[in-house]
């Protein structure tokens, strides 16, 4: 996967947690903003149902975002 730079403006201490989490990981800061992310927006359950079934691409894709719009309804 092709990787960009790009430029975040983010709370003192969010910046804090995420550099402890890479140094107690071994990772690098970019590495843990990407993993949040990802799970934040749903690619984690997106990877574990392409691994686990047989849906094609957009299946699997319809599924990942009706569960991210389920998430979202539960947390209002």
């Amino acid at each position: 996967m092709r990787k960009v730079r790009t430029t975040l403006t983010i709370d003192e201490d969010v910046l804090r947690a995420v550099k402890v989490r890479a140094a107690r990981t071994g990772k690098r800061d970019s590495e843990v903003i990407e993993e949040a992310l990802r799970r934040e927006l749903g690619f984690d359950l997106l990877e574990r149902l392409w691994r686990r079934n047989d849906m094609d691409e957009e299946q699997a894709l319809g599924l990942a975002v009706e569960a991210q719009h389920e998430t979202r309804r539960r947390r209002r």
